[in-house]
């Protein structure tokens, strides 16, 4: 079992930043990718951006490349979501996520809000 635990969320004003950051547990040994996806009230989920555990290559939804940087710590088996100019269109409830295979994302964690005000 995975245990996956964010923090870092809050309110913050348009143009902040703020850092996330999800730390696994449990049976980590073998980790594909870890990334974040964000729900805005009533709508689905989204994915936000992911990174690749052995070669460290990252993804990132169109919305939010050059504005997130998403990163890892092997050691800490933790990635981190580094948030900068952030708009009201970015509030929304944020999720780790752990894709140990290379399948789909079988792990999720409680979730972080994340508010943005203009």
């Amino acid at each position: 079992q995975v245990q996956l635990v964010e923090s870092g969320g809050g309110s913050v004003q348009a143009g902040g930043s703020l850092r996330l950051s999800c730390t696994a547990s449990g049976r980590t040994f073998s980790r594909y990718r870890m990334g974040w996806f964000r729900q805005h009230p009533e709508k689905e989920r989204e994915f936000v951006a992911a990174v690749f555990w052995s070669s460290s290559r990252t993804d990132y939804a169109a919305s939010v490349k050059g504005r997130f940087t998403i990163s890892k710590d092997n050691a800490k088996t933790a990635v981190y979501l580094q948030m900068n100019s952030l708009k009201p269109e970015d509030t929304a409830v944020y999720y780790c996520a752990a894709d140990l295979y290379g399948s789909n994302w079988q792990h999720w964690g409680q979730g972080t809000q994340v508010t943005v005000s203009s």
